[in-house]
């Protein structure tokens, strides 16, 4: 392990290295079986804190997973409730035992309550609902009890897709409202054949629904189980199920290899539902949204393989391929026309999880603006692609334009690889450390910028939202504690100071028979700031705090049932960077601002509005009552357009090479266009500009002091 240590320690997320040197034996036929004696074992001896296995972990699986596979209870009885109890603190020796008796019941017993409940939809959508029924409903699902009979199931079940069809019911008669004050002489559809419309509806989204969970096998349930078990060691350590893990890989690369389309299933139909720009199906204009695969022919197969009905995992599986194979799809087009269109894989690109950046022009004065996604990385090769390099290539054509200010955005950036939120740390000071990693049993390593280069050395504001998590606390705090930064934005950011590792769990295994075991995505070590402190539950506290939507939310790591608790450590020996001769001052003025600012107070109530509404649970389902209600918020809500109104009178333009592709490339055209039609409305951006502004450089360098708690 002491030679992979300082691999562990570079990401966040990063297959670990083969520990297959133990000696114990995993060779159970059963591959259930086997998957929980691997990880059990994997938990113990690696995860950052491991749990004990006792009764109270017990009664937290048994609860998890009954609520996770029931959140709104409209499947077991009250009965069926009372033979699981039996099992409420005997899970943790099933484990040990491998012992899989709980999940069996609970499993055979979903599937058999999740078939009975079709003929209870169908039964509740047969005939009319009565909306001059005085009825409430609660969505508080949490303090529900479970029905005690199949006769109190099938009305709860009546009045639940009651209140899915209200809705839809009064959707149709506003728009034939509408429809009839603006057309003179429109003939309104009646209501009753509005009626059955919004149930019909109801039931087309309950057909799709079971259609998506008659697609699922026993082994999908059993990986939600697995994933129940994992995460009360803490919320961050998850299993991933073999096509888990290709999703996983795709986020933390931004990258996969295919056509470059979105798939959907719906009624037994593979559905193209986005085409990704710059992907091989978009270039070569072979698919378009609506469009149906009916079949998928590798280059190597005569016969092409139906995927009518088939799961949309296993379609993707036929789909997807290496890097210039070739696959033949026949499509039914949107006309119903039906046409073979080969296509050359590739590698794909989601543009949208990448950086990207623009001019910001006020008066005279302009600006650069970065938005950080997240923090990705190439899997198997990192100096291919990762965000560090991307950033450090936007800063370069920022300085190009002369830009004398930096904004780097980072709100509801959930994290990703450490080794490049230390990188790009190194963007902006000269050297040092940048962030603490502890591992279980003492062990500190210091992360450290040991690049003498400095790309930008002018005014830094880092934007943060309660959403900014993980590797972005990571810069973020780095940032605040050299005060090369002003952090803008919540109250805190996320609070997740821990570092995950995924390990293959096929690296035991020295024969396989049973197939692919998937990963599991572990909490291996903790980060702490340079100060010391850490930033889990506290996160990093804005230097100046702007309300924002989730101001009143419960977002956050502490918001979790089983988060690692807060700690210190030393601090590491850092200095201050001394480039600003305002810097304290700067802040107090933005303060000044915000507290008059008019867009951020209204803001703020819509934030104590929208938490309010959020916290009424109970929910009329008489249909005068529910539109009175609806009339009531809407003349409440409408204060709170001139939010979306807003304009920050700033002038937001592309970098020069960016407009050349966007002569050819129409797509990104558009996404650019929204994007600055966004930050145009965007109270943050024009609050950091006016930081920027107010910080003023010191030309003179004084000398700091050494900085050690």
């Amino acid at each position: 392990m002491k030679k992979n240590f300082k691999i562990l320690l570079l990401t966040v997320f990063v297959a670990a290295a083969s520990c297959s040197f133990t000696t114990k034996s995993f060779e159970d036929p059963d591959k259930d079986k086997l998957l929980i004696d691997l990880i059990t074992y994997v938990m113990d001896k690696w995860h950052y804190e491991p749990a004990d296995l006792d009764d109270e972990f017990s009664a937290q699986v048994y609860e998890k997973f009954i609520d996770g596979v029931d959140p709104i209870k409209r499947y077991f009885l009250e009965s069926d409730i009372a033979e699981f109890e039996k099992f409420k603190y005997n899970i943790d020796d099933q484990i040990k035992e491998k012992d899989l008796s709980f999940f069996n019941m609970v499993y055979s017993r979903l599937d058999k309550r999740m078939e009975d409940s079709k003929d209870m939809y169908d039964k509740a959508l047969a005939t009319p609902f009565d909306y001059t029924e005085d009825e409430m409903i609660s969505v508080d699902y949490d303090e529900l009890g479970y029905a005690k009979s199949k006769k109190e199931l099938e009305a709860r079940w009546r009045q639940q897709l009651k209140f899915s069809t209200i809705s839809n019911y009064y959707d149709l008669l506003e728009d034939e409202k509408n429809k009839a004050e603006k057309e003179p002489g429109y003939t309104k559809v009646s209501d009753e054949e509005l009626e059955v419309k919004s149930r019909n509806t109801t039931k087309t989204s309950l057909k799709e629904y079971f259609e998506f969970t008659d697609d699922l096998e026993r082994k999908d349930y059993f990986a939600v189980f697995l994933t129940t078990i994992v995460e009360q060691f803490d919320p961050h350590t998850n299993y991933f199920a073999p096509p888990d893990r290709d999703r996983f890989d795709q986020r933390m690369s931004g990258k996969l290899e295919g056509i470059g389309a979105r798939l959907q299933k719906k009624n037994d139909y593979i559905n193209i539902v986005e085409v990704i720009s710059g992907g091989p199906a978009w270039r070569g204009e072979h698919v378009e949204v609506g469009d149906i695969i009916l079949k998928v022919k590798q280059s190597d197969e005569d016969k092409a393989t139906s995927i009518v009905g088939m799961r949309i995992d296993d379609a993707v599986k036929l789909i997807k391929g290496p890097k210039g194979t070739k696959v033949t799809l026949t499509i039914k087009r949107v006309d119903g026309t039906i046409e073979d269109e080969v296509i050359t894989r590739d590698v794909v690109e989601i543009a949208e999880t990448f950086a990207k950046s623009t001019i910001i022009d006020k008066g005279d004065k302009r600006y650069g603006l970065i938005n950080l996604p997240s923090f990705y990385f190439d899997m198997e090769n990192y100096k291919e692609k990762n965000s560090a390099t991307d950033v450090k290539e936007e800063i370069i054509n920022l300085k190009k334009e002369g830009v004398e200010g930096l904004i780097l955005d980072l709100r509801d950036n959930g994290g990703g690889s450490l080794r490049t939120a230390v990188d790009i740390a190194g963007l902006f000071i000269k050297e040092g450390p940048v962030v603490q990693v502890a591992s279980s049993g003492g062990n500190k390593e210091v992360l450290k910028d040991k690049d003498s280069d400095l790309l930008w050395d002018g005014p830094l504001v880092i934007l943060v939202n309660e959403l900014s998590a993980s590797a972005s606390e990571i810069l973020a705090a780095a940032m605040q504690d050299y005060k090369r930064a002003i952090i803008i934005g919540s109250t805190q950011t996320y609070g997740k100071g821990t570092v995950q590792n995924v390990i293959d769990l096929n690296q035991w295994l020295r024969k396989n028979d049973v197939g692919d075991m998937g990963a599991i995505k572990l909490t291996t070590q903790k980060f702490y700031r340079v100060n010391g402190g850490s930033t889990q539950l506290e996160g990093v506290k804005s230097d100046v705090v702007m309300p924002d939507r989730y101001s009143y939310f419960d977002v956050g790591e502490r918001d979790y049932d089983n988060p690692l608790p807060y700690d210190k450590i030393s601090a590491a020996n850092y200095n201050v960077w001394d480039g600003y001769i305002d810097f304290d001052k700067t802040i107090e003025n933005s303060k000044k601002r915000i507290a008059m600012n008019e867009q951020l107070k209204l803001i703020d109530e819509n934030a104590k509005y929208i938490k309010e509404r959020r916290d009424e649970m109970d929910v009329t389902l008489n249909l005068e009552k529910y539109s009175e209600e609806i009339a009531k918020n809407k003349e409440e809500i409408k204060k709170f357009d001139a939010i979306d109104e807003y304009d920050n009178k700033l002038n937001y333009r592309s970098l020069p090479s960016e407009m050349e592709t966007m002569k050819q490339d129409t797509t990104l055209r558009e996404k650019r266009k929204r994007w600055h039609k966004s930050l145009a409305k965007d109270v943050y951006v024009e609050e950091a500009v006016n930081v920027l502004q107010d910080l003023k450089l010191n030309n003179i360098k004084s000398k700091m002091a050494n900085i050690k708690n």
